[in-house]
């Protein structure tokens, strides 16, 4: 590492590792035409569980060994099912490899979809069920003090997550209840004094169903209620899969500009893509490598960053029905990113920039 480089890291970490009085720096968007790199890395083969959260230090440093790149956020999930407490132990981690937490504050009961929340419903959010847990999680985050991408309510506009509109009032209401609890959920934070917390509103590309009402311009919590705008957007995602086949360049042409309307100015990030490694037609390499040749090549301006989803599960009893999406399982993904990542190195930034208000 060079001695610029070098003390432009000690830069940003010490930006990273200090809390100001009069309101917390932010993470600024990387300079004009770079990227950042997230990374969301998930091994059950390995002994990790199926929670989204078992990420560790060493995964970290063997994905950014084996790619030949660094990653600016590390990205996991704060199950309520699990735990009502700020995730302290992983964000401090986290932040001593001069990185950012990006946590998924997933307040449900358990990890199935497709079904009505029977304890962290929207209705039990704004009654005002769980405020003392929030206030005290916003206090622990507000102690922890450097920068943290937070999100709540994931892909709204997809019904496997059960703060979609159609488990909470359907085409009437589900929408607006999602936007009041979004908000409810933001103010009590904001007034715990959590200005180190950096909201994020994050969509599916598609909406599922596809309906009028459940379109994600409908679930947009305001331009004062997200700092950073996120979209997922997948290729197929089971070897045997038959819809999604579609390339990343599709769903973006599908999703950016309508991204772009509801929300003006704010950065976006992809914080999800990803291809099974098997699937019977679509090469997850060569899907991969479109994906990164366009997003690397500034095709969308607002797009500030992006993180694969590196993940494997278990579909049904068959062994090679599984899911695999970790691009460390697959030597052909693995060869792509490191090209794609070397090619365009100049494109990417590396460390996290942060900035005043």
């Amino acid at each position: 590492m060079s001695s610029v480089r070098l003390v432009f890291f000690w830069i940003a970490l010490a930006g990273l590792t200090s809390s100001k009085a009069a309101g917390a720096p932010r993470i600024a968007p990387p300079p004009a035409g770079k990227l950042y790199q997230g990374l969301y890395f998930d091994e059950p083969a390995a002994g990790h569980d199926p929670t989204e959260h078992d990420v560790t230090a060493g995964d970290v440093a063997r994905f950014e060994q084996t790619l030949g790149t660094k990653t600016a956020w590390v990205f996991f999930s704060s199950n309520w099912s699990e735990s009502r407490k700020f995730p302290a132990v992983t964000c401090d981690w986290i932040r001593g490899l001069g990185k950012v937490p990006y946590v998924r504050l997933m307040l449900r009961s358990d990890l199935e979809q497709r079904h009505v929340e029977k304890t962290f419903s929207l209705a039990n959010i704004l009654a005002g069920k769980f405020d003392d847990d929030l206030k005290a999680w916003a206090r622990d985050a507000k102690t922890f003090g450097s920068q943290i991408l937070v999100e709540w309510g994931t892909e709204p506009n997809g019904n496997w997550f059960p703060w979609n509109g159609k488990w909470n009032g359907g085409a009437k209401s589900g929408a607006q209840r999602y936007i009041d609890a979004y908000r409810h959920i933001v103010d009590l934070m904001r007034a715990e004094g959590a200005d180190n917390l950096q909201w994020v509103w994050h969509v599916n590309w598609l909406d599922e169903p596809e309906a009028k009402w459940n379109r994600f311009e409908n679930y947009y919590p305001g331009e004062n209620y997200c700092d950073w705008v996120a979209l997922s957007a997948y290729g197929p995602l089971t070897p045997r899969a038959i819809d999604g086949t579609e390339g990343f360049r599709f769903k973006m042409r599908t999703a950016y500009p309508r991204l772009v309307k509801v929300a003006p100015g704010k950065p976006i990030v992809i914080a999800e893509f990803g291809c099974d490694a098997h699937h019977r037609r679509v090469d997850a390499a060569e899907w991969a490598r479109d994906a990164l040749e366009d997003l690397l090549s500034g095709r969308w301006p607002a797009v500030i960053g992006f993180c694969w989803w590196n993940e494997s599960w278990e579909n049904d009893d068959i062994r090679k029905h599984n899911t695999d999406m970790n691009i460390l399982h697959d030597a052909d993904l693995t060869r792509v990113f490191r090209e794609q990542l070397a090619k365009h190195a100049d494109k990417l930034q590396a460390t996290p920039i942060i900035s005043g208000r």
